[in-house]
């Protein structure tokens, strides 16, 4: 069974010290560019908390500490499922979904 998503949050930046609010639990993520809404990451994640918190944005210096001056501007939105296999069906359907809308609008 599929939740609905959460709201759009803006992602933590590298450096500010702000923290993710989301489910430790199975589902399914969407992470977009704040300005253009260009989509920059999707997944379907036994732990949404644990894959926002591993997502790489931004570049890393020299000395292992990330450029905060290159990191875009994202926000994301989960969506909590029951599973793992729940959540990787639901995204399936979303890809579907989206692929068919693309192609009627091409």
């Amino acid at each position: 069974m599929i939740s609905t998503w959460s709201e759009w949050k803006r992602y933590p930046r590298p450096g500010r010290g702000d923290n993710l609010e989301a489910p430790i639990s199975p589902g399914i993520y969407e992470v977009r560019t704040a300005g253009t809404g260009a989509l920059y990451s999707f997944g379907a994640v036994d732990n949404l908390a644990q894959a926002l918190a591993l997502l790489p944005v931004g570049s890393k210096s020299w000395f292992g500490r990330r450029d905060t001056s290159d990191a875009p501007d994202l926000e994301y939105r989960t969506c909590a499922t029951s599973s793992k296999a729940g959540a990787k069906a639901a995204a399936e359907r979303m890809i579907g979904r989206r692929e068919t809308y693309m192609s009627g609008a091409a």
